[in-house]
């Protein structure tokens, strides 16, 4: 396999009426950077989700801006052509704008991060403003968001209730009107996710939650099956498929490349993710979300 670097996305300008559905993956360290760029991917998310898959805490929690920084900058000495956001950690931004926006700084002046991400919706929209207001992209996260998976009961799918579905359709308002450049949904179903992007004009993203979005994120760890912990619903294994075929790679880098390649083509082609890798919901709790005076 021959290497050669990919130009630069940029999700300035891009919209969620733009024909081409974007692909996006995290990675922490030099390889999976390296990788996720060679394979031509759109953005790379150096999220939160590495202190997990990469430094073994239980929860996203412990992430300290230091450890952001040491994964931050080798992602992008791996991929120095790649959009790369950085995840600003628990802590880095609740305290006030003022704290936001400082770090924020520091991750894109120390880090070479090209955006950052932070959850929260409503509860958040003054950070996410304060820190468009300096100049910095921002991308905001909603729907189960981890840094505050205790305040959900855990891990739960979000948007099956009216409350659910309704919170998360204000908190998209809220940080569009914030002025973030994009929002990511996770692990609500399909049908309520475009629900939610009908309410909105800003461009949506998706982690667990259905296809027919911009576009989709995937963890790496998920997708090369490297994560020993748990499966979610939504994580498809793209480097058994590949590995198991009769012209796999010779070596592990080159099936990380062919891995997220494929990943790529069945988010461009929509056939990622299917029914098997996204969140249902049931009729009676359906019948009563879509009598929301936000559903379309």
């Amino acid at each position: 396999m021959s290497f050669r670097r990919k130009s630069k996305f940029n999700l300035v300008g891009y919209n969620k009426e733009s024909k081409k559905v974007i692909s996006w993956i995290t990675a922490y360290d030099y390889a999976v950077s390296f990788a996720a760029e060679e394979a031509g991917i759109d953005m790379i998310l150096v999220g939160d989700s590495g202190g997990m898959v990469q430094l073994g805490y239980s929860t996203t929690v412990p992430v300290t801006m230091a450890e952001m920084f040491v994964m931050v900058q080798a992602v992008r000495r791996g991929a120095p052509n790649t959009f790369v956001v950085g995840d600003m950690p628990f802590g880095s931004y609740e305290v006030s704008d003022s704290q936001a926006v400082e770090n924020a700084i520091a991750l894109v002046k120390r880090g070479g991060c090209d955006a950052v991400k932070l959850e929260g919706g409503k509860r958040m929209a003054s950070r996410a403003e304060a820190i468009s207001k300096a100049g910095i992209l921002v991308i905001g996260h909603i729907g189960l968001t981890p840094q505050s998976v205790s305040q959900f009961g855990g891990y739960k799918v979000q948007a099956k209730s009216l409350a659910s579905f309704d919170s998360q359709v204000e908190d998209a308002i809220a940080l569009e009107e914030a002025g973030v450049s994009a929002i990511l949904l996770e692990a609500i179903p399909k049908v309520c996710s475009q629900a939610i992007q009908n309410n909105v004009d800003v461009t949506i993203f998706g982690i667990g939650a259905g296809g027919g979005l911009a576009g989709q994120l995937l963890i790496s760890a998920d997708a090369l099956g490297l994560y020993p912990n748990f499966k979610p619903k939504f994580a498809k294994n793209f480097f058994a498929e590949v590995v198991s075929s009769a012209e796999a790679p010779a070596t592990a880098l080159e099936c990380f490349v062919t891995s997220i390649r494929l990943y790529i083509e069945e988010v461009q082609k929509g056939t990622f993710p299917d029914e098997t890798f996204s969140y249902p919901i049931k009729d009676d709790e359906l019948a009563i979300v879509s009598t929301s005076k936000y559903w379309s």
